[in-house]
């Protein structure tokens, strides 16, 4: 006889939500919930369903009203990444357009490896309503919607049409959110009678669970062959990408680094692996890197990358890593980028082979020549007093540049503070001249460089470590796209902190038009010409303005005395604060030091006007550098 096991009624969206709240992970012993909140925009897919049970199970589950259903996704993968990828939120959003805006919010959490939970309403799965309002009606295919433009950009992907199915469905999902190879964005798409559709669910479905995020450990074999690498090498180099800090690896790669005196230089995501002066450290490598990081590169006979891409940033589009000979080893916990550029593979989480490595090395006593420690010593000496050039204001009372921008908050952050950026011209700056103070302080999304991450994930960020000082470093470009969450942030006292630029358009574009032959066009915020050109006068936008107009108190600052002063204030407070400045204009540079290694941009083979005929010829200067590393 079969014990009959108890069951309580629930409808799909009730059952859901309290599964979730009933999730945990767990590594290295500390455990947490999965999924801390719940986001949402309601419409008339989603708010008789999931609407009503987060009404209903509200005491289990926090929510957050956004204002953007891409934001709102923004403001999950700021909260997931300051939280180590341990804890994320889930975003509910209703059919038709509020599901596709998800997308673009969705392909950046999944190409930056960040867990984020998706939950689209969906068309009727019985389809007695059809066409329901919004649905996209394709005729050769009646199981199709717009949510399954979802499915490119997820990691898991499942379209709940029963509710039986939400039970395999959910631990799927769960499964990939902490899974540290496949995580990213994962989506269930719930139609909206099913939502609200009861069911008598096994009790054992809302048990609490822990997901426990593993940190394998190496091959032997492969680990041997890395430490042979490692001793035959005698200029290594370590790349250290946004693996480390989900791995918490910094503590592991600095006393790799110690104990080897092998140079560590960053991407975008690996910045802060080590403090900005620890010995070891050299800054960021690549299209945006330090001259000393790129020499290094240019150099190198093994590059250990660890946690990293090698995406075009970091390699110059092939063109940097020029050493005959050069070797890669891959220390990646994904086999995917373990193999890559022809590698080493060392297959295993980034603090286990750290750790495997030293101590086999250790017993070797293996050790860089002094002479090159000196070198690359030396080398980063020079590159910090480039710094300091940049960063120096000599007159206080005239309108700073962006390097000078930066040089003011960098001069008054300590590491408890955090700065998020993630498109226009503030990344290459901050790759070059930011001195990170802690292995979280620098949070750029440059995987997808996705123009309007930073408020939303500032707040994100904000929520997951409300401690820290959080700023969302903003370009009037960037700003323009998407503001809205600024409302989130005064509605819930959310205490971000905007520095918000304006240079009269797209800063970064526009010097990258110029160098492959584009002249600037179309990247000004200028009023139109008679010739049709934008290259009239700036365009009398108040940024300023909008901010205050959408609650939130505005400092403005006009001078480098000012943006000091300003800037302080903002630190002090604990409301939500912007500090306006308005720095140089997108057609004159910004001011930091020339790219230390190339880009791969294609410019046109065949042009009339001389800046594209100048351009082409360097670039195939350039591109005949480039070489494949087999």
């Amino acid at each position: 006889m079969t014990a009959q096991t108890s069951t309580t009624r629930l409808t799909v969206a009730q059952a859901l939500v309290r599964f979730l709240a009933a999730q945990y992970t767990e590594r290295d012993g500390v455990r947490q919930r999965l999924i801390g909140a719940t986001w949402g925009i309601f419409g008339h897919g989603n708010v008789a369903g999931l609407g009503q049970a987060l009404v209903e199970y509200g005491d289990d589950m926090p929510f957050h009203q956004g204002r953007n259903e891409q934001s709102m996704v923004h403001a999950a993968v700021g909260y997931a990444r300051q939280s180590n990828r341990l804890s994320t939120h889930a975003v509910t959003t209703s059919i038709g357009p509020g599901a596709t805006n998800l997308v673009t919010g969705a392909a950046l959490a999944t190409v930056n490896h960040i867990p984020v939970l998706l939950l689209p309403g969906d068309i009727f799965a019985t389809r007695v309503a059809d066409p329901v309002l919004q649905q996209l009606e394709v005729p050769y295919a009646g199981d199709v919607s717009v949510n399954d433009t979802l499915r490119p950009v997820s990691r898991y992907f499942d379209r709940v049409t029963r509710p039986e199915a939400l039970i395999p469905a959910a631990l799927q999902a769960m499964r990939v959110l902490t899974d540290p190879v496949e995580t990213g964005a994962v989506t269930l798409a719930l139609p909206q009678d099913v939502q609200a559709e009861a069911y008598d669910w096994p009790d054992e479905f809302f048990a609490e669970r822990t997901w426990v995020v593993r940190r394998p450990g190496a091959d032997p074999t492969e680990l041997a062959e890395a430490v042979r690498a490692i001793r035959a090498a005698r200029r290594p180099l370590i790349v250290a990408g946004g693996g480390v800090h989900h791995s918490r690896a910094e503590e592991a790669l600095a006393e790799f680094a110690e104990t080897t005196g092998i140079p560590v230089a960053s991407t975008q995501a690996g910045k802060g692996s080590l403090r900005y002066d620890h010995p070891q450290d050299v800054g960021g490598v690549g299209h945006t890197g330090t001259a000393t990081a790129d020499e290094l590169a240019r150099t190198a006979d093994l590059v250990i990358g660890v946690g990293t891409r090698y995406t075009d940033f970091t390699t110059a589009s092939n063109t940097l890593f020029a050493a005959e000979g050069v070797r890669f080893l891959n220390l990646n916990i994904a086999p995917y980028d373990g193999h890559k550029l022809a590698g080493l593979p060392l297959v295993a989480d980034a603090r286990s082979g750290l750790g495997e490595l030293t101590a086999a090395l250790q017993t070797h006593g293996h050790r860089v020549t002094d002479a090159y420690v000196t070198e690359y010593s030396e080398d980063k000496e020079r590159w910090e007093q480039r710094v300091d050039a940049c960063y120096e204001a000599e007159e206080p009372d005239v309108r700073p540049t962006q390097p000078q921008v930066l040089g003011a908050l960098d001069a008054l952050a300590d590491e408890s503070d955090v700065i998020i950026n993630a498109a226009g011209s503030l990344p290459g700056d901050l790759h070059k001249l930011w001195r990170a103070r802690s292995r979280d302080q620098y949070h750029l999304e440059y995987g997808y460089s996705c123009m309007g991450y930073e408020i939303p994930a500032a707040i994100g960020v904000k929520l997951a470590a409300p401690e820290r000082n959080v700023w969302a470093l903003v370009g009037d470009g960037t700003y323009l796209m998407m503001p809205t969450e600024i409302v989130t942030a005064v509605q819930e006292g959310i205490a971000i902190k905007i520095l918000l630029v304006q240079n009269h358009g797209y800063a970064s574009i526009g010097g990258l038009s110029e160098s492959v032959g584009g002249e600037r066009f179309g990247t000004a915020y200028r009023y139109t010409s008679d010739d049709g050109t934008f290259t009239g006068a700036p365009l009398p936008v108040d940024l300023a303005a909008n901010v205050a107009s959408l609650g939130m108190r505005v400092l403005r600052a006009k001078t480098v005395r000012e943006l000091r002063e300003a800037l302080a204030e903002a630190r002090r407070a604990d409301t939500p604060t912007c500090v306006y400045v308005e720095t140089e204009t997108a057609d004159t540079v910004s001011g930091p030091p020339p790219a230390q290694a190339w880009w791969d941009v294609p410019v046109a083979e065949t042009a009339t006007r001389p800046s594209a005929v100048k351009a082409r010829e360097l670039y195939e200067r350039h591109v005949s550098t480039r070489r494949r590393h087999l």
